[in-house]
């Protein structure tokens, strides 16, 4: 397996392209807050919020851990 060596032309490509995707997330996550804020309004559970494991959304619960994890698959 022949390694990979970036130039500096590459590496600025990819450190451009880390600011894009740390862009993104910030979106992603802001709107993932406005859909839990939403969910506790609707709910009335003032802590309700999406359950992630290893980067992945598993379940809804409350942070006080006073409900049940309810599983999404």
């Amino acid at each position: 397996m022949t390694k990979i060596t970036l130039n500096k032309e590459q590496m600025t490509w990819v450190k451009t392209y880390w600011v894009a995707l740390e862009h993104a997330e910030a979106k992603f996550y802001a709107e993932v807050q406005r859909i839990e804020e939403a969910m506790q309004k609707q709910t009335g559970i003032k802590d309700i919020e999406f359950f992630a494991c290893d980067g992945e959304y598993v379940g809804v619960g409350n942070d006080s851990r006073t409900m049940n994890l309810i599983h999404l698959r």
